[in-house]
């Protein structure tokens, strides 16, 4: 009985394999796991996964200034120096109305708007006074550390050694340095025209200085004439002469 049940099992075996056989499907050999099988069928490209942040957007809030800058239009030419002053002030409102310190100054203002970076940046402004002919202290880039909400104010001492016109720009430069990686950027904000003229001691400008001194050469090649006397002392003859008339 026994043997007859393994020879039926022996036959079943047989026709399951020659099944699997006839279906193009290879049996799996007992010693391979199942880790090996996944192996053999995993596919062929890589799969990337990114952990890569999403890069930090630019903050929507911005901090809104006024740059004021006042110039003296006249200055003394070789005398003693005169003062520029350029500030950024918080404009928020739109409240800030630009004043001279002095009446005869001339003053100038226009609106920025400044990313409120002040968490994650160190903010900064670069200033720089730029014109030829004239002194000025200090000279080159200048900076200070801007503060939310505090306004920051420049100052130049100009000189004109001469008489004569001179202009010149006002470079302004904001600076950002991310604090965790000291990464620094800057950003050009304003460029702003001056314009000044540099007088002699009685206060004339360069174009009178000029004529005035054609004149008084005509007048000198005059008087230095031979016979201008002559025609001083004639002319001043013929006048006593018609009062005494009268």
């Amino acid at each position: 009985m026994n043997s007859k049940i393994s020879f039926l099992r022996s036959i079943f075996l047989l026709l399951i394999t020659c099944a699997l056989f006839a279906c193009g499907v290879a049996p799996i050999p007992a010693t391979e796991s199942p880790s090996q099988i996944l192996t053999d069928v995993a596919p062929t490209q890589p799969i990337i996964i990114s952990t890569s942040q999403p890069p930090s957007l630019q903050p929507a809030l911005l901090e809104t200034r006024r740059i004021t800058l006042e110039f003296p239009p006249k200055i003394k030419a070789d005398s003693s120096s005169d003062i520029i002053r350029l500030t950024l002030e918080v404009d928020d409102l739109g409240n800030v109305t630009p004043t001279a310190y002095y009446e005869t100054n001339t003053v100038t203002g226009e609106v920025i708007q400044i990313p409120d970076l002040y968490e994650t940046h160190n903010v900064g402004v670069e200033a720089n006074f730029d014109i030829a002919g004239v002194d000025v202290k200090p000279s080159g880039i200048t900076y200070q550390p801007l503060q939310k909400g505090k306004p920051v104010t420049f100052y130049w001492s100009i000189r004109a050694p001469q008489v004569g016109k001179f202009r010149g720009t006002i470079w302004v430069n904001l600076v950002f340095v991310d604090k965790l990686t000291g990464e620094e950027s800057r950003r050009a904000v304003s460029a702003q025209i001056v314009e000044i003229e540099a007088v002699d001691f009685f206060g004339f400008s360069v174009n009178f200085v000029r004529t005035s001194g054609v004149v008084g050469s005509v007048l000198g090649i005059i008087v230095g004439f031979p016979f201008f006397d002559d025609i001083v002392k004639y002319w001043w003859s013929k006048r006593k002469k018609r009062k005494v008339k009268k």
